[in-house]
């Protein structure tokens, strides 16, 4: 088949991935190739996976968070510019349909009358891609698909969207399964370092139960990192900066348990099935998709969201059996994602096939 894939636009599907949604667009652009299909990502340049890549922004472009107004909205402009031109090249070719891993409205918009799965990475906090759900004049295509990544987050976008499939997130099993070297009495944490992804609050629990925490992530809050986390750093919390993935297996199986602690409604969770794959039990706390993916036997779910809850959380996960966890992490294969999705792909495929027949077969 031939498949493009619409990625958002703010950073390069490249190592050291900026965070979850770059390194599944760059497993999906890879898996999909191995299975042999041909596979055209629309991303920023420097991106770097094994299917053919169309850059439609320049790599020194940078998406500030932290802007004027005026700036955030020459930004968004730009980005929505990049997208649509996307558009217009993937219809100008002959696609047979396209994966939309964006976070932009316009595929639902300007992609009408083309197979098209779309992934939801977030809630539905998008304000542009909800302004065109909720608009009555928006008719869903009878040709688009939509998935997301837990049952937690599908939840949240039934109420806007016609029918939300599960396809959880995968890793490869292989790259993540690595002796375990935990290191007692020391706790990992790794994501992009936001206010949202709470690492702040990670670190006052795991001083309340008497850990040291080394942490790990980009830091795309600049604020945030110099007012709320430089003043914490010290002995026991230390920061080894942006790991690339191939260094995170190693880093990560040395916790003697694995912190999450978004304090948003995390759609997935994507580092704790990795810190789970390298027999590290997660801490986590009680919101969005983790705790549909955290079981008993794989760590503890926080009984609220404060740092004496997540504390409790942290010695109790410590005692979880690093195999066990291991075999739970194993269930979230990348195999078993991309059969998911070459499902969702058939099903959208063969109605368009018409007499020709046409399978996902390459």
């Amino acid at each position: 088949m031939r498949i493009a894939i619409l990625c958002h636009m703010h950073h390069p599907i490249a190592e050291p991935y900026e965070g979850g949604t770059e390194a599944h667009t760059a497993m999906l652009a890879d898996g999909l190739v191995a299975r042999g299909h041909d596979v055209t990502l629309f991303a920023k340049e420097g991106s770097a996976t094994a299917a053919r890549s169309y850059p439609l922004v320049p790599r020194d472009f940078e998406f500030t968070r932290i802007a004027s107004p005026l700036v955030r909205k020459q930004q968004r402009g730009f980005l929505a510019e990049a997208v649509y031109h996307s558009i217009s090249i993937i219809r100008q070719q002959d696609f047979d349909l396209v994966i939309n891993n964006s976070l932009s409205a316009l595929p639902y918009t300007h992609l009408r009358g083309v197979p098209m799965m779309t992934i939801l990475h977030t809630p539905p906090t998008l304000a542009d891609v909800t302004a065109v759900l909720v608009n009555p004049a928006w008719v869903p295509d009878p040709q688009h698909s939509y998935v997301t990544v837990s049952e937690t987050n599908a939840a949240s976008w039934r109420g806007m969207l016609p029918e939300v499939q599960v396809v959880h997130n995968g890793i490869d099993l292989d790259r993540w399964d690595v002796p375990s070297n935990p290191t007692p009495r020391r706790a990992v944490w790794a994501a992009r370092i936001t206010p949202e992804k709470g690492l702040h609050l990670a670190i006052d629990a795991a001083r309340l139960a008497s850990r040291s925490l080394d942490f790990v992530g980009p830091i795309a809050h600049e604020d945030y990192f110099a007012t709320e986390i430089v003043p914490r750093l010290g002995p026991d919390v230390r920061y080894l900066g942006h790991l690339s993935h191939s260094e995170l297996p190693a880093f990560l199986s040395t916790g003697e348990v694995f912190v999450a602690s978004p304090l948003w409604a995390e759609p997935f969770g994507l580092s704790a099935i990795e810190a789970m794959m390298t027999g590290t039990p997660v801490a986590a706390l009680p919101n969005g998709a983790l705790v549909e993916l955290v079981p008993p036997r794989a760590g503890t779910i926080a009984s609220a969201v404060t740092a004496t809850a997540l504390a409790a959380a942290i010695v109790s996960a410590a005692s979880c059996n690093r195999e066990a966890v291991r075999a739970t992490a194993a269930e979230f294969s990348l195999d078993r994602m991309l059969d998911g999705y070459e499902r969702v792909l058939e099903e959208l495929v063969q109605p368009a096939a018409g007499s020709e027949e046409r399978t996902l077969s390459a």
